[in-house]
């Protein structure tokens, strides 16, 4: 067998291709053809000399764990989610890594393929949905949109480098990627879930929504989130517009408070909490709230334009003593009349 020292021009020009091929494929929105994912599943248990198991769907993970937390007495504890990944998945990734000539080729392939943050960070909303008890199955699960990126690696090694071995592995594995969401693989049953019907992010991928669910699914079930951190229902279904600075008082958590700090923004919370005037230098005034919002109380340095009369507050250390000091901290140290001389 032939060993690949380098990739060609026209290779290399390819990677992009199969980053977002498989990246539509994680974040598909789409309902599971019901026939074809129990297909792909029987595949694998058949592969694996399985017994075909019962095959039971459900529109979401936690619709699935409410059903089998009434009807199972102790988890699903077996490993086979482990055993197909290793029988399946990693004959098709070790093959490519040893086909390639050196460490460093390896790890250029899979930086520009899997680990690519600019245009292809595949957005991972896993984590969010497995703030569900999944205790009661060990952890025991098969997650598509957390095997995409290796499956890219493999993608682009058997069709552009040629690394054609174990293609029974390769059908199978496709197979199940596309056309199956979360799969929970037990001795005699296989529990599928459908896709979500929404995923929402903001322009850094992360999970983000303004008064309606960042995850969706066809049950109703929903997951709230703002810029990447997830939000109990009675904040998330309010636009941060809508939202009262007087949450802030009574929220305990740090990083909701964090969050509702940044949607509502600090104009509104000095009007609407009544921030105590410490200091004021030309048009600066610095703010203290003394309020219980945060660890400690919180400084605002207030700018007004002259002449548009816009209002703008930023955060400043609590150990600011004068409008002026904070204006300095705020200009990178600068004097507030050399700044106004500079500019």
């Amino acid at each position: 067998m032939s060993l690949i020292e380098k990739l060609t021009p026209e290779q290399e020009a390819l990677i992009p291709v199969y980053r977002e091929k498989w990246r539509k494929t994680a974040l598909s929105t789409e309902r599971i053809d019901r026939e074809k994912a129990a297909e792909a599943v029987k595949a694998v248990y058949q592969f694996m000399g399985f017994d075909e198991p019962e095959i039971v769907f459900f529109d979401s993970p936690y619709a699935a764990l409410q059903e089998f937390s009434l009807k199972l007495v102790k988890p699903i504890s077996n490993i086979n989610a482990y055993r197909i990944e290793n029988k399946i998945f990693s004959p098709l990734s070790n093959h490519i890594e040893f086909k390639l000539q050196s460490k460093e080729l390896v790890n250029f392939i899979k930086k520009e393929i899997i680990y690519k943050l600019i245009d292809s960070r595949l957005p991972i909303y896993a984590p969010s949905i497995l703030q569900l008890d999944l205790n009661i199955f060990s952890l025991n699960y098969i997650l598509p949109e957390l095997l995409i990126a290796e499956v890219r690696f493999i993608d682009f090694g058997i069709s552009e480098l040629n690394c054609d071995c174990f293609q029974q592995n390769w059908v199978i594995l496709q197979n199940l990627i596309k056309n199956c969401g979360w799969i929970f693989p037990d001795e005699n049953i296989a529990i599928l879930c459908d896709r979500p019907i929404h995923l929402r992010f903001d322009n850094e991928n992360r999970l983000h929504a303004e008064g309606e669910p960042a995850i969706q699914f066809a049950d109703g079930y929903s997951i709230y989130s703002y810029h990447g951190v997830n939000l109990p229902e009675k904040y998330g279904k309010i636009h941060p517009q809508q939202w009262e600075a007087q949450w802030l008082l009574t929220e305990t958590n740090a990083e909701l408070r964090r969050v509702l700090i940044q949607g509502i923004g600090y104009s509104r919370i000095c009007q609407d909490l009544q921030a105590i005037e410490l200091d004021n230098w030309a048009e600066y005034t610095l703010l203290r709230i003394d309020s219980d919002i945060d660890i400690e109380p919180i400084y605002l340095l207030k700018m007004t334009c002259p002449s548009t009369g816009f209002i703008h507050v930023l955060c400043v250390p609590p150990n600011m003593v004068s409008a002026r000091e904070a204006i300095r901290w705020v200009n990178g140290e600068t004097d507030p009349e050399d700044f106004i001389i500079e500019t």
